[in-house]
């Protein structure tokens, strides 16, 4: 296992406190390298060093100084693949950048309990008209006043053109040049914190882009043991791994050392293949906690994982991988087959309000029981893991983006059971996920899209796009053409939404709803311990009973388009807190109700009560 050193960055180029370049480029395949200027006449010999490495420490090379690699003495010249800033782009050269020289001003920022976090993802490029860095802190007072506490950037790591989801990365190292570069995301980052609002950064370890993907001429960052949806997997296990797996370690390091980045999702981690004695996740998780020790600091994993298994979740001192967190996709697709989602392809394994108050309860739906739609036994209970351990939510990017139109729930539920799921996401145990513009009701598409530059692979993910919606064609079209420059521009937000009732309406419920969680002991506990879910299936009705710290609240649902009597559990003192059919969020009802065991919930109606003055 390789040892990571903590507190600072060694690979690629970096600034010394004598304003000297130390150079290491690992490149085992070649047996001279160099580094060569940019538009200077600049060439600097790299020295070999033990296992593959090549450095050197030279005055020569200075922030905002151009440069190239070159391997063997070959013509073709490569961009630094621990390269952070590429401003040019793929092909372009790399330039030296020092993020030492950034003088933060939030320096009392301390990152906030999980418990506490309420996430609003985010694409950079379609948040905003402007489409960079900038344009998100211009929103931040507005995201402070809906009340989040942590925006989560997706991927932002340079990949071909200028728009992309961000999952083509080729510099895992480089913020985009088209975002603002590296300087940007370090204002963006110290704005976020003067704000109150923690940044969690989608980084992707499971694979590299098509195009511009030049790691496998320097080293053998790839085997061919495993095959992944993106080609060969990344070496985690194979010959020379160690290197490759403090690459993508001192990556992870620098986002949360040198860029204050709190918290990183982890894209689909059970696509990392590695059956090292050590995983690479586990190796991970030890570093940030060496990090977090060096810096007395929090910075957290939160894992993007399909398999149903607390391993992922539990310390490293119970043989777990030590992630603090995971996306957990069950209560998503539970909650939109309970709002009338057909049960088609991996939806067909949920019976909805049955399988919503089971996620409600266990957080995994599948535990242990046979999966038809994978046609075997599935999962593993999570034992006594607590909630502030899961994020979950109504939509996020690939929920909305991987379908065929990339419609929102907005244009596939009605105004009333928008107001439902809200209540489900942000009322039960676990971080709740808000995905941009869902607090308005935005009805723009949020598509798939690119900016390739070859012919060949732009036909290919042409083709691939249609071949995947091949069967919703009759009914629904064609898929968007995802090079096209309209699919990115039609998938941005239009803030002008808001000066609508209905979208304002429904920005002030979300608002309530996240005072009430973050004012609620019962609400912001994230405990399962005192939770009970009972579920109605013939009424399509289910209720949630949580108690902490002496308080208790109830929150009933009625995802049927009709008035449901149900009986309720019998518990003093309970007012209501939350009413969706209320007049306040465009409801037909002047008056909230007053509780009682059998009550009458109006059609596609959330309630909450509770025992606490919030």
């Amino acid at each position: 296992m390789s040892v990571v050193v903590t507190n600072r960055r060694s690979v690629g180029v970096n600034l010394s406190s004598r304003g000297e370049s130390e150079v290491l480029v690992w490149a085992p395949r070649a047996t001279t390298a160099a580094i060569v200027g940019d538009g200077k006449d600049v060439r600097i010999t790299l020295h070999p060093e033990a296992r593959g490495y090549f450095s050197c420490i030279t005055s020569h090379l200075q922030p905002g100084d151009r440069y190239w690699i070159e391997l063997d003495q070959e013509e073709e010249r490569l961009p630094d693949p621990a390269s952070m800033l590429q401003p040019m782009g793929i092909f372009g050269p790399s330039e030296v950048f020092n993020p030492n020289a950034f003088q933060w001003s939030a320096g009392a920022w301390q990152n906030l309990p999980l418990r506490d976090y309420i996430i609003y993802e985010l694409h950079t490029g379609t948040f905003t008209d402007t489409g960079n860095f900038r344009g998100v802190i211009e929103r931040l007072p507005y995201l402070h006043s809906l009340g989040i506490t942590a925006i989560e950037l997706m991927p932002i790591a340079e990949f071909p053109g200028d728009r992309n989801w961000g999952y083509d990365g080729v510099f895992p190292f480089a913020a985009h040049h088209a975002y603002g570069g590296p300087r940007a995301l370090q204002e963006l980052v110290d704005a976020c914190h003067r704000n109150g609002i923690a940044v969690v950064l989608d980084v992707v370890y499971n694979h590299v882009g098509p195009e511009g993907n030049n790691l496998g001429k320097f080293g053998p960052y790839f085997t061919d043991k495993y095959k992944t949806p993106w080609g060969d997997a990344i070496n985690f296990d194979d010959h020379g791994c160690d290197e490759v797996r403090k690459y993508f370690i001192e990556n992870a390091l620098m986002w949360l050392r040198d860029f204050h980045i709190d918290a990183l999702r982890l894209d689909a981690v059970h696509a990392i293949r590695d059956f090292s004695a050590i995983h690479f996740l586990e190796e991970l998780a030890a570093e940030v906690a060496a990090l977090n020790a060096d810096t007395n600091s929090a910075h957290y994993l939160i894992a993007e994982c399909d398999l149903n298994d607390p391993k992922y979740l539990r310390d490293l001192s119970h043989n777990g991988y030590g992630m603090q967190a995971q996306w957990i996709d069950e209560f998503h697709h539970a909650l939109r087959v309970a709002s009338g989602k057909k049960p088609a392809g991996y939806y067909s394994d949920f019976n909805g309000i049955i399988y919503l108050s089971k996620a409600f309860a266990d957080a995994y739906v599948y535990d242990g029981q046979y999966s038809a739609h994978r046609q075997k036994t599935f999962g593993r209970k999570v034992g006594n893991i607590t909630g502030d351990h899961f994020v979950v939510f109504s939509q996020n990017h690939d929920q909305v983006g991987n379908t065929m139109l990339g419609e929102r729930s907005s244009l596939e539920v009605s105004f009333n059971m928008l107001k439902v799921m809200a209540g489900a996401v942000l009322t039960g145990p676990y971080i709740p996920l808000l995905f941009m513009g869902e607090e308005y009701g935005e009805r723009q598409p949020f598509q798939y899209f690119v900016s390739h530059h070859g012919d060949e692979l732009i036909e290919a993910v042409r083709t691939g796009r249609r071949n995947e919606f091949a069967a919703f064609y009759a009914q629904q079209g064609t898929a968007p053409d995802p090079q096209a420059l309209e699919t990115f521009l039609t998938s941005k937000l239009h803030w002008k939404r808001l000066n609508d009732p209905n979208h304002d309406a429904l920005l002030r419920y979300y608002k309530e709803l996240i005072r009430v969680r973050k004012a609620s002991q019962v609400l912001a506990s994230c405990s399962r311990d005192e939770l009970t879910a009972v579920a109605f299936e013939s009424e399509q009705c289910l209720y949630v009973s949580r108690s902490a710290s002496g308080h208790h609240t109830l929150a009933i649902f009625n995802f049927s388009n009709a008035a449901q009597r149900i009986e309720l559990p019998d518990v003093r003192g309970l007012k209501c807190l939350v009413n969706t059919a209320s007049s306040r969020w465009s409801g037909p009802d002047a008056n909230d109700p007053e509780y009682n065991t059998h009550l009458t919930l109006p059609p596609t109606t959330f309630l909450l009560f509770g025992t606490e003055h919030v």
